[in-house]
Order: C-alpha cells, then sequence, then structure tokens
C-alpha cells in the first residue's frame, strides 16, 4: 500500500492555541489515519506541542503512524517548540508505539467515574452541610458573574503547583479575560458549565474552585474540569466540600445524567483520595509520552 500524507487546514483556532492537521491517504485515496498537532500560544505555554494521531486499525504496522509522527514533529520543530506531547491508554497500540518513537512516559494519569445512581444524596447534602469556620460555598451556572471575576481568576494559581510528575506542562496564565473565554468556549458548543468555589468569609476571596461540564442535553457523563484550593487553605477539607456540592447540584439539576468522569494524576493522593471517598470507581489508566526536541 502507498501512503500520501496530505497538510489539511484546521479551523479549530482559540486564543490561546491553534491546531495543524494532517491525514494520511492510502491506495484509491482513502483516508486510513491522521494526526493533529496543538499548538499552545498563551504566555507560559507557548513551548508547547500537543499531538493526536490515530490509525485505523486495519492499517496499523505498515508504517503510517511513523510518518504522520514525523510530518507533526518538524512542524512542531519549525513552529520553535521545545517538547511534543501525546496520551494513550495503557495498554493500548499508542502505548509501545509512542514509546518504540522516543518519546518517555512522563505522567500517568488514573480516570475514574460516579455513577449517580449510586451517589448517596443523603450522605453528599450531610457533607455540604458541615461547617467550615471561616469559608463558605458560592456557586453559578455559565460564564463567573462579574463580581466574582478577579478573585476567581487569581484563585486559579491553585492550580500552578497540581503534580505533573516529569511532564514539561508549563504554565497557564489566567486573567478574567481568559476565564470567561472558556467558559464562552464551552457554552459555544452547547454544553452546561457550573462552578462551586470556596469562599474566604473575611474578605471575600475565593479560595477554592471545582468545575463540572455537563452535556447540553443533560444526559450521559458530565465531566469535571479542575479542583484546586490555594496552597495557603489547604487541610481544612475544602476540596472534598466543594466537590460534594457540585455532584448533590448535578444530581439534583440533571436527572437524566448518567455519571461523572475525572481524571488525576496517580502521583496526586490527595485528589484521589477526595474522589475515592465520593465513590468514584476506577475505569482506565492513560499515560502521557512527552518528546524533546
Amino acid at each position: 500500500m502507498s501512503t500520501r500524507i496530505t497538510a489539511l487546514t484546521d479551523p479549530d483556532r482559540t486564543a490561546t492555541s491553534h491546531r495543524l492537521a494532517w491525514l494520511a491517504s492510502g491506495d484509491g485515496d482513502v483516508p486510513v489515519g491522521s494526526a493533529f498537532l496543538r499548538l499552545f500560544t498563551s504566555p507560559g505555554q507557548a513551548h508547547l506541542a500537543e499531538l493526536t494521531l490515530t490509525v485505523h486499525p486495519a492499517e496499523r504496522r505498515r508504517g503510517v503512524g511513523a510518518r504522520l509522527l514525523t510530518a507533526a514533529v518538524a512542524a512542531a520543530r519549525a513552529q520553535g517548540r521545545r517538547c511534543v506531547t501525546a496520551q494513550a491508554d495503557a495498554a493500548s497500540p499508542g502505548d509501545p508505539f509512542l514509546a518504540a518513537q522516543g518519546f518517555r512516559k512522563v505522567l500517568t494519569l488514573r480516570f475514574v467515574r460516579l455513577a449517580l445512581a449510586s451517589a448517596d444524596r443523603a450522605v453528599l447534602a450531610d457533607i455540604v452541610r458541615q461547617p467550615h469556620p471561616g469559608y463558605r460555598l458560592e456557586s453559578w451556572s455559565g460564564c463567573v458573574p462579574d463580581a466574582l471575576a478577579e478573585t476567581f481568576a487569581a484563585s486559579r494559581r491553585a492550580m500552578d503547583d497540581m503534580p505533573m510528575d516529569d511532564a514539561d506542562h508549563g504554565r497557564v496564565v489566567w486573567d478574567v479575560d481568559r476565564v470567561r473565554a472558556a467558559a464562552r468556549a464551552v457554552e459555544k458548543r452547547g454544553d452546561l458549565l457550573h462552578t462551586v468555589a470556596a469562599v474566604s468569609v473575611p474578605d471575600g476571596e475565593i479560595v477554592g474552585f471545582t468545575e463540572l461540564v455537563v452535556p447540553g442535553d443533560g444526559r450521559g457523563d458530565g465531566q469535571h474540569y479542575g479542583t484546586g484550593v490555594l496552597p495557603e487553605h489547604r487541610g481544612h477539607g475544602l476540596a472534598r466540600w466543594m466537590k460534594a456540592e457540585s455532584i448533590r447540584h448535578a444530581a439534583e439539576t440533571h436527572p437524566d445524567l448518567d455519571g461523572l468522569l475525572t481524571d488525576t494524576a496517580e502521583s496526586n493522593r490527595h485528589m484521589r483520595a477526595v474522589n475515592d471517598a465520593l465513590g468514584y470507581l476506577p475505569t482506565h489508566t492513560s499515560l502521557l509520552y512527552q518528546l524533546d526536541l
């Protein structure tokens, strides 16, 4: 089989990244694989490129993936990127492929799911009611209210020290414009964003948050986008408190929702313990690979 690699124009462009794309075609111009390279452009991550590569199962082990990878890596170098990352499920074909192509494993991610039918709402309500002296909960749907926008953007630094093991993740720089743009992106694709925040009572500042995205029709599975607490406010059970309220709200507001998904670095023992305590069960493990250029 002869394979042709064609560069495509990808319209997926955001305020913080854009993508390059390639299509692999076989005999008769039949598509057999594709590659997408996301180039981050925001300060703190402009050295990164993220690769997503797929080859049809019937066409694997014929060099298609290697040719797509060669095109993507060459483009990353031409764009001045320092490294390329790619993710593969453990024991999937992508796992040994990336290792054979010179990528090194830098992070192990554990994926878990909470089946809402088995969630004990009484227990969740009890967790939410438990007093946390000096703190209160706030929540909103969609874009953050104007009155909380500045403090919410500032609270995003809670994610700066999340365990990333050997991955060169860079640093995501958040401001009010980026917070609002992220919420608008969720809305644009038809999904629903709900945020629960922990607020310091003395000064009214947000010190922690958890975000959940639910499909627009309220069915299927929702996805947790991030949970973080500022370092100086950790140790008070705020993550569990916020996440319990997020689950409770989702179950009550979206009765047809099946479950909630989240992933956590294997080394993030604290967040894994929070998820375990709330009833999340393992689904699979994924590996992040990185190629240093």
